[in-house]
């Protein structure tokens, strides 16, 4: 694929005069208590962390979002059970190196993170969605372009976190292009782009064209050694499902990610949750689906990131705390 010209920027976010730093919520002895009962390998947390409705939970009392996009990380890492966070800014532009440096310096040495790659190595043809511009509704000529994945969005990620890096997350979001024949040739395009990019930094793929969750998506990853993302969200099969189908006990950590139930629409959920600040619509099912796929990667000694979206149930970090006392041996009721 031709190299591409330019790169989207995005506005760091610790460019503006330092604002006051937030302080991490009073955690109760319970949930402490819970983290030293968990798999060693395995890292619970939540997708970003700028939500005021936490306050109570996470942080010490009600902050803007914009303090704790700056400041509230460190706050959210000192949080017993929350050592992982996904980056999901980088979907839309990669993270300047800078802001990369600054989330590093919140966080202790054993934290890590989970950064979704930029959705320019993801889209066939970019959706028609008002934010994309001219390039609405039009072939991405980036798209599994490992060069670009490389210099703009591996690369700088491996330097920027450096051995806090968990993960990069290719989200390959519901794309037209669907069936057997369109599910061989991505798999085919697919492992060419992962073999270009062996060793550069830890990799994890999510698809979430149902059609793609098959044998020669599977068979790519494997070849590649590079693991399947699990997701809970609408337009997949359940959990199982995708196990059955994608994993092949490829080395690397194991991500699976509690997104959004069946049936729902991501801004119908947020609309109906927000501020976040209750588990709203418990998921038991889902809970111990989650439950089983932690307990089989730590049967096969394999570190397992587990992150938990708002819409998922509500509050992730309630679900987090169920997910936690269920994994310990207790009931999933936050």
């Amino acid at each position: 694929m031709a190299r591409p010209v330019g790169r989207p920027q995005q506005t760091g976010l610790f460019a503006e005069r330092d604002l006051p730093r937030v302080r991490p919520a009073a955690v109760p002895r319970e949930v402490g208590a819970l983290a030293s009962a968990l798999p060693a390998g395995l890292r619970l947390g939540t997708c970003s962390w700028s939500f005021p409705g936490w306050a109570g939970l996470v942080y010490a009392s009600r902050t803007s979002p914009t303090q704790l996009a700056r400041h509230g990380l460190g706050a959210y890492a000192r949080h017993p059970l929350l050592r992982t966070v996904s980056v999901d800014r980088g979907y839309y532009a990669p993270v300047p190196r800078e802001d990369l440096r600054r989330y590093t310096e919140q966080v202790p040495s054993d934290f890590r993170f989970v950064v979704k790659a930029h959705e320019d190595c993801c889209w066939l043809r970019f959706p028609a969605h008002p934010r994309l511009g001219a390039r609405a509704g039009q072939p991405n000529p980036r798209f599994l372009d490992a060069s670009y994945a490389a210099e703009e969005v591996l690369g700088p990620l491996a330097s920027g976190l450096g051995p806090q890096l968990g993960a990069v997350l290719f989200q390959f979001p519901p794309q037209a292009a669907r069936g057997p024949l369109a599910a061989s040739r991505f798999a085919e395009a697919l492992h060419a782009f992962l073999d270009s990019l062996r060793g550069v930094a830890p990799m994890a793929i999510e698809v979430r064209t149902a059609d793609w969750v098959s044998r020669p998506v599977a068979d790519a990853l494997a070849a590649a050694g590079v693991p399947a993302a699990l997701s809970v969200h609408p337009t997949l099969p359940s959990l199982d499902v995708q196990a059955r189908v994608l994993e092949r006990g490829t080395p690397g950590p194991r991500v699976i990610r509690w997104m959004l139930r069946q049936g729902d629409r991501y801004e119908e959920a947020r609309d109906r949750y927000a501020p976040f600040d209750r588990r709203a619509a418990p998921d038991p099912g889902e809970l111990q689906r989650i439950v089983t796929r932690v307990g089989a990667a730590a049967d096969a000694g394999q570190d397992c990131f587990v992150l938990v979206n708002n819409k998922a149930e509500g509050s992730a970090p309630h679900s987090v705390v169920a997910l936690a006392r269920a994994l310990a041996g207790g009931e999933g009721a936050a």
